[in-house]
């Protein structure tokens, strides 16, 4: 009785830890469901949206100007945030406030993004903070999943002027 009563315990356990290493692979490789809390990325995701982020651009370096990201938070690790990504490494990014008379520029270094939220008058990103590494990227935004009515795929960004190409 206690040896059948071991065997279903550690069959358990074993099931238990095989399930569990699925499910850490299926979340960090594949993507997950967030819940967008905050105004930044006003209008075009909402205070508590719920999105499908998936994580398989940041591995392979698919990661491109005008996608929503989720990335660690510079200012707390233990954080994450929600960005529009302006630059790629290289690229020349305006770095002042839109209200700002004199606007200024630089350049997004070697292995960093540019990351700014919709609502540039209520957003804390990279003109506060800087270019962000890489590796800090979490997943990449590619689905509204609720509220029903915005169901789908997320529009462009309202700030696309702020985009260089030079």
């Amino acid at each position: 009785m206690l040896r059948n009563a071991l065997g279903k315990t550690f069959r358990f356990l074993g099931y238990t830890v095989q399930y569990g290493c699925i499910a850490h692979c299926a979340f960090e490789y594949l993507g997950g469901i967030v819940v967008c809390s905050g105004p930044s990325m006003e209008p075009t995701i909402q205070n508590s949206d719920i999105v499908f982020s998936e994580n398989l651009s940041r591995h392979f370096y698919c990661i491109r100007k005008g996608d929503i990201v989720i990335v660690k938070s510079p200012n707390d690790p233990k954080s994450n945030i929600c960005k529009r990504v302006i630059g790629l490494e290289g690229d020349k990014v305006c770095t002042s406030n839109p209200s700002d008379f004199l606007k200024s520029h630089s350049y997004v270094p070697k292995g960093h993004v540019w990351l700014e939220g919709d609502n540039l008058r209520n957003s804390t990103d990279s003109r506060c903070y800087g270019p962000v590494p890489y590796g800090l990227i979490r997943g990449r935004i590619c689905l509204k999943i609720w509220p029903l009515h915005d169901f789908g795929f997320l529009r462009a960004s309202p700030n696309g002027h702020r985009f260089l190409d030079d």
